[in-house]
């Protein structure tokens, strides 16, 4: 039900998480930046067909929508309800019933079972052939790739607690001092991880492990990235924890999948694309229909061979 389901959230932005260190540097590493809270504004009365959407009900609807500012989460919230207000509205006047079923553990709700009732209705899947599906792939073939993987280590030069711009700059000198004893050899690298860092990793010589991208803060990321491999950077990078010493040991390469591997794969991302193009135009028929107030629908993507869902009865 959850892909049948998702085209209630049109025009929601992606929730977009900040990065994390791997597991040994869970607590102290170089962890994402502090979640910040985005105040509910209230931007007028909306309303489908004078059926009013309350500022009650999109405010309660917002923290299923994270965006970047409080409008953009409003504006989502908003338009979910509207949609979700037409295709139960729907539902209702075809007579639809609700048919019980459980998926993933969780037991659907009485709308949640109608708006699929209707969708399944009114929604047809459009299988790709296999001709579709090479045809993805050939023009998208840095998108069948295994991840790059960094094999790195990290020295943490913590500043001392309370001293302020000093104690930064201390820290620095020292992750310095470190830099210019140890050289590229590993061994000493490790041994000073050992000695020196203050990250929990320290204690496995200062490993991270293998770092696919986007899992490190971006700041990290890059600064190994500069990193030659088999070598320690010759500068050490600040994060909001301290200076890190950073050693790139080696980089498996991604190798691009071959088409018999990705075709399954490419098979669902067709089908689940073209049949959330389909239901978004049987939502934008049903709004054509209504009057709509106080928020505007993104109009539904136009697709070449796309089949268009219809309200046939």
């Amino acid at each position: 039900m959850a892909r049948k389901l998702d085209v209630i959230n049109i025009g929601a932005p992606d929730a977009r998480a900040e990065p994390a260190m791997p597991s040994a540097c869970e607590t102290h590493g170089c962890g994402g930046a502090d979640e910040q809270l985005q105040p509910l504004p209230a931007f007028g009365i909306v309303t489908v067909d004078g059926h009013e959407i309350t500022e009650e009900q999109i405010a309660e609807e917002m923290p299923h929508h994270p965006a970047p500012s409080g409008e953009e989460a409003w504006r989502a919230a908003a338009q979910a309800l509207v949609v979700r207000h037409l295709l139960m509205r729907e539902a209702m006047r075809r007579g639809l019933a609700a048919e019980e079923e459980t998926e993933t553990g969780r037991r659907a709700t009485e709308e949640e079972a109608l708006v699929k009732a209707l969708l399944d209705k009114v929604v047809s899947d459009a299988v790709p052939t296999e001709e579709e599906c090479e045809r993805y792939y050939r023009a998208n073939r840095h998108r069948f790739r295994t991840p790059s993987l960094f094999e790195a280590s990290h020295i943490l030069i913590e500043p001392e607690e309370g001293a302020g711009e000093d104690g930064w700059d201390a820290a620095q000198a020292q992750a310095r001092t470190i830099i210019a004893a140890i050289g590229d050899d590993q061994e000493a690298f490790a041994e000073a991880a050992r000695e020196f860092s203050g990250c929990p990793s320290g204690q496995q010589n200062g490993s991270l492990g293998q770092i696919r991208r986007g899992e490190l803060v971006q700041q990290v990321q890059t600064h190994i990235e500069a990193t030659q491999p088999g070598t320690v950077n010759p500068e050490p990078v600040r994060s909001k924890h301290g200076w890190h010493v950073i050693r790139l040991n080696r980089i498996i390469e991604g190798q691009e999948l071959p088409f018999e591997v990705a075709k399954d794969k490419i098979a669902d991302l067709l089908e689940a694309r073209s049949w959330t193009v389909s239901a978004m135009q049987v939502v934008q028929s049903l709004a054509d229909e209504a009057e709509i107030k106080g928020v505007v629908l993104d109009a539904p993507p136009a697709e070449e061979d796309q089949r268009r869902g219809t309200l046939a009865a």
